[in-house]
C-alpha cells in the first residue's frame, strides 16, 4: 500500500476515478474518526435511493481508490437514502478537505496534487458533483404567452469554494455557465447541455 503522505504516491491514483470520488465527497460526503483511539477513519457518502446507478458507480469508485470494496447500508430508520462506507486510515490524506463542521463554514481549497488530477479529468469531476449535488432536467418557461421547455443542468452548493471548483471545471472544458440564485449554477445553452450529456446525462 502506498505511503500517501509522500508526493510520488499520488501519482499512482487513476485521475478519473479519484476526481469522481473527490467530487462525490465534496457533494455529499464526510470523514469521521472511529475506534477507541480515534486513529481509524471512515468515509461516508450519503446518496438518494432514487438513483441506484449512481450508488453503484460511487461505491465502485470508492472501492477502486481504497483497493477494497466499499459497503452500502440503507438508512436504519427506513429513509430514502443509503450510505456508502469505506474505512481506511489514509482517507484524511487523500481527502484533506475534511474537517469539523459543514463544508460551507470552512475554506475548501484543493492541494496542488489534487488540482493536477482534476485538471486531467474535469469530466469525471463534474460528473461526481452533478451526481451528488446536481440535477439534469427540463426547464419550463412562458414567454409572451407561449410555453417553452428545454433541458439544463443545475449545480447547487452553499460553499462558495465548491461552486468555484464546479465553474472552473466547466471553464476548462469550454462549457458556459451562469449563476442562478444565491447557491446555484445553471448550464442551459444547447451546446453546453449537449457537451455535458456526453459524460453525465440524466441521473439514474
Amino acid at each position: 500500500m502506498p505511503k500517501w503522505r509522500t508526493t510520488d504516491a499520488f501519482d499512482q491514483l487513476d485521475p478519473p476515478t479519484y476526481a469522481y470520488v473527490l467530487a462525490s465527497y465534496l457533494g455529499d460526503g464526510c470523514i469521521f474518526a472511529t475506534g477507541r483511539a480515534k486513529t481509524s477513519f471512515t468515509l461516508r457518502i450519503t446518496l438518494d435511493t432514487a438513483y441506484p446507478g449512481i450508488i453503484d458507480e460511487i461505491a465502485a469508485a470508492v472501492g477502486a481508490v481504497r483497493d477494497r470494496p466499499a459497503s452500502v447500508a440503507a438508512d436504519p430508520a427506513g429513509g430514502n437514502f443509503v450510505n456508502v462506507f469505506s474505512s481506511w486510515k489514509s482517507w484524511p490524506c487523500l481527502l484533506p478537505q475534511h474537517g469539523p463542521g459543514r463544508k460551507h463554514h470552512r475554506p475548501i481549497v484543493l492541494e496542488p496534487w489534487q488540482q493536477a488530477l482534476v485538471d486531467q479529468a474535469p469530466e469525471a469531476f463534474l460528473r461526481g458533483l452533478i451526481h451528488t449535488d446536481g440535477w439534469r432536467g427540463m426547464n419550463r418557461v412562458t414567454v409572451k404567452g407561449r410555453d417553452y421547455a428545454y433541458p439544463r443542468y443545475q449545480f447547487s452548493n452553499r460553499s462558495d469554494d465548491i461552486r468555484v471548483l464546479f465553474t472552473d471545471a466547466c471553464d476548462a472544458l469550454g462549457i458556459p455557465w451562469r449563476p442562478w440564485g444565491r447557491w446555484h449554477i445553471s448550464v442551459a445553452r444547447r451546446g453546453a447541455v449537449a457537451r455535458m450529456d456526453e459524460f453525465i446525462g440524466p441521473k439514474r
